[in-house]
């Protein structure tokens, strides 16, 4: 290139009239204005449309920002940029400064989700794993802060390069707040709304801090593993049902079924159960005792009444931190095999002075399981 044709570009780039951006893209954030050496004509214009914010970078350092209309380029316009150069009396033409546009509008339906699945510690079903993804939307508010701490010198700045940063924010700033939630582990999935609205308050100081502002936040779902849904299922429909009601309707049906087979062997049973009544009433009728008590009792013998019935003992139990019951044994039993109380619930029952946790309370050891008898004498 000759030394006539190095003038002649330098001409047809240092005196730029008319600086402005036209984007044809949807995902560029920041575009930075190229022109040869960076200068720029002295009462030139700016042209900043909607959506857009124009920001003069002065050797590395934030000049003046210029929001939406059309400006001249001079000491009036640019006070912190003359301020910078130490301009008492105005500035000939040219001058050099960075000119980077910023796009304002707002980015919809970004993708974020979890990477690995997130631990919480449930009541009921102990420690449990979950995952969830969404979508976000956010734009920059202040086009200065987001420059200078994150674009830096690229020209041009699209938002996949900060996609990766806002979804590890936003992955974090979950999981810290659907674990401060504390919910019942099915309420996840059936409170999305208030939840998005939460992560958006405590996430929305994180994007401030650079200059962006999180304007929507949604949580589209809440998965779990298939065999704790089942689990949840199963705890949702015995935490409905009355207790008393379903063992007295599982006990009517198992005499059902055991009167049916009477050819198997729960028809045995039932037959020797009978046996063994007719052969005590026999007995009775045949011991010498009472032969005798008929031959020197003149009178009728008064009619033999049978001891009360046991009275079934109830418990009271605690459950989140609430008085629950009675219950009966059955029933506490079944309250511990679908996990709404565990080995340290607290039992109180008649005759109890206070409140005792499960595994101290002897007949109900059982529930724990691994109740061996001790060895027998000699051995």
């Amino acid at each position: 290139m000759g030394i006539f044709d190095e003038i002649k570009k330098k001409l047809n780039h240092e005196f730029i009239d008319i600086i402005e951006w036209l984007d044809y893209t949807d995902n560029t954030i920041v575009h930075r204005f190229e022109r040869y050496q960076n200068e720029i004509k002295n009462d030139a214009k700016l042209i900043v449309r909607e959506g857009q914010t124009a920001v003069f970078i002065n050797e590395g350092q934030l000049a003046d920002v210029f929001t939406p209309g059309t400006y001249t380029l001079n000491t009036q316009n640019l006070p912190i940029l003359t301020t910078l150069k130490g301009w008492k009396y105005g500035f000939n033409s040219p001058f050099k400064a960075e000119v980077y546009f910023v796009n304002t509008h707002l980015f919809t339906d970004e993708k974020w989700g979890t990477k690995n699945p997130i631990t919480l510690n449930d009541d009921r079903f102990g420690l449990v794993e979950i995952r969830a993804f969404g979508t976000y939307a956010f734009k920059i508010n202040d086009a200065g802060k987001f420059i200078v701490d994150i674009v830096g010198t690229d020209a041009n700045f699209t938002n996949f390069e900060i996609n990766e940063h806002l979804k590890s924010l936003i992955s974090t700033r979950f999981t810290d707040t659907i674990g401060e939630a504390n919910l019942p582990i099915e309420l996840y999935a059936a409170n999305t709304t208030e939840l998005s609205d939460t992560c958006r308050e405590v996430m929305q100081p994180e994007f401030n801090s650079v200059g962006i502002s999180l304007e929507k936040f949604f949580i589209e779902n809440v998965s779990m593993p298939e065999e704790l849904k089942k689990e949840i299922f199963e705890y949702s429909r015995i935490d409905k049902l009355d207790l008393d009601k379903l063992t007295k309707f599982k006990t009517a049906k198992a005499i059902e079924a055991a009167a049916a087979n009477e050819g198997g062997t729960a028809g045995a049973g039932m037959g020797m159960g009978m046996g063994f009544v007719l052969a005590q009433q026999m007995g009775g009728m045949m011991s010498p005792t009472a032969g005798q008590q008929q031959a020197h009792t003149p009178q009728q013998a008064a009619p033999i009444t049978p001891p009360p019935m046991p009275v079934q003992v109830q418990y009271f139990y605690a459950h989140n931190e609430q008085q629950a019951g009675p219950a009966s044994f059955e029933q506490l039993k079944v309250l511990f095999a679908n996990r709404t109380i565990n080995k340290d619930s607290l039992i109180w029952k008649q005759g109890m002075s206070n409140w005792t946790a499960l595994k101290d309370i002897e007949e109900l050891k059982s529930f724990l399981g691994g109740n061996t008898p001790p060895p027998l004498p000699g051995n």
